[in-house]
């Protein structure tokens, strides 16, 4: 190719990061749970402020007591950060010792209990500790509350309000945080899930693009080797085979623009026009029916692949002289039998699916319904049926397997160049 083309990770994904003047709007959601979070975190800790104002006097309490809800909510802000949940058993339970400690010892040095004080704590417990023990350890504070105002002789109504401020302040904390932890593992999945359509897309362009392009080109490349061994002893001929690869060098640029437009659909009819053109230039006797009338295109697509995938290994493991291809309807499903002769090696159909080759081919046939046999038969010959239903299940959509067209033309290529030092 005359030039050199580039495909970002943003146009395959669709969308545009900063370098293409759109806001990361990916990185929104995060941040605004986080900030939606701490906003509402310093809302309680305003609230508690205000409560240490009402019920403590003095200026060294009142001091000492703004210190210490400074330092619960600094606390809070940090046990509400992602890692803080990979912190170890032990630095757990620590930070919960001192936040306690910080809680209720004001509480005993005063003699009164301030406020929602203890929320922060409750939600730290739910957030720090196991299930199974995290809510036992989360009711024992709201009622921890109660049974201080209680004791110290709080009006009905406060003493309620008390109780249900830290339940309430606690699950608010731990429903909150939890909810920005799922935000951002939302965020991240997405993104990994952008980069695997990302790998995917470039998988398929690259495998496509290599096999089309590396079939086309060997065809070529197998055609010209035989119009330079009969430009001088048969030039008509050499006509004719400069024309078929004109044909071929069309098709490639057509299969680059199918490439890139990602349609990957295969037509069992067109396979087969080919495989019989390369079998000819590599001397094979070829023997084509194909009788089953317009296919469901994942069907076709299927087949085509199976087809292909036999050529193939036809063509690197035996000697191969004739061949023939029949494909046949009989009654709701469609038969595909290639059949050849020159078996040379060892029979591999029972050899371990290692994910290509005829084991990747037995998966898809088995996707879409269908099954496929392969081995050796009377006469030295091998046969391959792949056996498809007409109408494949609904919502059936499976990716085409990776082509191996281009080792088949390889393939044949080696066989024309022994061929065409007879023909010169």
């Amino acid at each position: 190719m005359a030039g050199r083309f580039r495909v970002s990770d943003n146009d395959l994904i669709g969308v545009k990061g900063p370098a293409g003047g759109a806001p990361a709007r990916d990185l929104l959601a995060p941040r605004l749970a986080q900030g939606i979070s701490t906003v509402v975190f310093a809302g309680y800790g305003v609230v508690t402020l205000l409560n240490v104002e009402n019920v403590v006097s003095g200026t060294l309490g009142l001091v000492l007591c703004t210190g210490v809800v400074v330092m619960l909510y600094a606390v809070q802000m940090l046990l509400t950060s992602p890692r803080a949940r990979r912190w170890s058993g032990r630095r757990r339970a620590a930070i919960l010792v001192a936040q306690a400690l910080l809680t209720f010892g004001p509480m005993v040095w005063l003699g009164v209990a301030w406020g929602s004080m203890a929320g922060p704590l409750a939600g730290s417990i739910l957030l720090m500790l196991p299930g199974r023990i995290a809510w036992p350890c989360y009711g024992a504070v709201p009622l921890a509350m109660l049974g201080w105002s209680v004791g110290g002789g709080v009006s009905a109504l406060e003493t309620g309000y008390y109780a249900v401020s830290t339940a309430l302040t606690g699950l608010v904390i731990y429903g909150l945080t939890r909810l920005t932890d799922l935000v951002r593992e939302v965020h991240d999945t997405r993104a990994e899930m952008a980069r695997m359509a990302v790998t995917r897309e470039r998988l398929r362009f690259a495998r496509d693009l290599h096999d089309l392009l590396g079939y086309s080109l060997s065809a070529i490349t197998l055609k010209c080797e035989l119009i330079h061994r009969l430009v001088l002893v048969n030039p008509e001929r050499a006509r004719e085979e400069v024309a078929s690869v004109l044909g071929v060098a069309r098709q490639a640029l057509a299969d680059v623009r199918l490439v890139a437009s990602g349609y990957r659909d295969m037509s069992l009819a067109a396979e087969a026009e080919s495989v019989a053109e390369v079998m000819a230039a590599a001397d094979v006797e070829t023997e084509v029916d194909i009788d089953c009338g317009r296919l469901h295109p994942l069907v076709d697509t299927v087949l085509a692949t199976a087809l292909r995938e036999g050529v193939t290994n036809m063509l690197r493991h035996s000697k191969v002289q004739s061949c023939t291809v029949t494909v046949r309807v009989e009654g709701e499903l469609v038969r595909l039998v290639l059949v050849n002769d020159g078996v040379v090696a060892p029979d591999r159909s029972d050899a371990p699916d290692r994910g290509s080759g005829l084991g990747n081919l037995r998966a898809r046939l088995s996707a879409i319904g269908g099954e496929m046999t392969a081995g050796v038969i009377a006469g030295n010959r091998f046969r391959l049926a792949a056996t498809a239903p007409l109408r494949p299940p609904k919502g059936e959509d499976a990716e085409p397997l990776p082509s191996h067209r281009h080792r088949a033309a390889d393939d044949a290529a080696g066989r024309l160049g022994e061929a065409g030092r007879h023909v010169v």
